[in-house]
């Protein structure tokens, strides 16, 4: 969508709180022996007490409030009886509607105790993020981000997820613009006008190029393996810049 009054961009900013906090608060409660299920519980409370309603439920009928992936996992994995353990990489994935309005937000989150590639693949994927956010802003170019965020990981070693993008947002869980690259993209032509609405959500990797599917209708892979970590914020491109909804607060 594109915001076009200050009221839809307040309802946006209220959604963009709601998922941010909870994705604060599942990140928080993360422990050793704890099922990813248990984990999604307490994001579906959360939602659920500030007047949300998840987004992957309602709009596709994911069979979870929220989608996390641990180690192997990189993407929409199903909360159920997996134990979250010691030194795992876990992402979770949180989208959510209320009004009317949608967000997107997630982050990766390593269990201690972490080896150090794995707390600089958790530190880098964070700079990733801030440096595909850092292109946005009002008639500048899309392809910009996939371009900053490619030479971001060649730079330090790293490969990205080349087909799991970035999407637009706001009226519902993924709209136009669709299929936004977070890695350099050659055919990529489309400029960001003022008030769009979109998600900037690189997957960085040790190693994977692409995400395959596995046993289930929904759990994606990396491949080759290899440790991945997502961060996703969503913006609003404006003639100042960003502006990023799904900061807690």
């Amino acid at each position: 969508m594109t915001v076009s009054s200050d009221d839809e961009l307040e309802a946006l900013k209220r959604i963009g709180r709601i998922v941010a906090n909870t994705l604060e608060a599942m990140g928080k409660a993360i422990a050793p022996g704890m099922t990813t299920r248990e984990l999604d519980g307490i994001g579906r409370a959360f939602l659920a007490a500030h007047g949300a309603r998840p987004a992957p439920e309602l709009a596709y009928g994911f069979p979870g409030a929220t989608c996390i992936s641990v180690n192997e996992e990189i993407a929409h994995g199903i909360p159920g009886d997996r134990r979250i353990g010691p030194g795992d990489l876990v992402n979770i994935d949180v989208s959510a509607e209320r009004d009317g309005y949608f967000s997107d937000t997630g982050a990766s989150f390593a269990v201690p105790p972490v080896t150090r590639a794995v707390e600089r693949l958790c530190r880098d994927g964070r700079r990733a993020l801030w440096t595909g956010l850092r292109q946005v802003g009002a008639d500048r170019p899309l392809a910009g981000i996939g371009q900053a965020v490619g030479a971001f990981a060649k730079q330090n070693g790293y490969t990205l997820v080349r087909n799991l993008a970035s999407h637009g947002v706001g009226l519902s869980l993924h709209e136009d613009p669709k299929e936004i690259a977070t890695w350099p993209d050659a055919s990529e032509r489309r400029i960001m006008g003022e008030g769009l609405v979109f998600t900037v959500e690189p997957f960085l990797s040790r190693g994977a190029t692409v995400a395959e599917d596995g046993g289930d209708p929904w759990t994606l892979y990396g491949h080759p393996r290899a440790p991945t970590v997502q961060y996703e914020h969503t913006v609003v491109a404006t003639r100042a810049g960003p502006l990023v909804l799904t900061m807690p607060g």
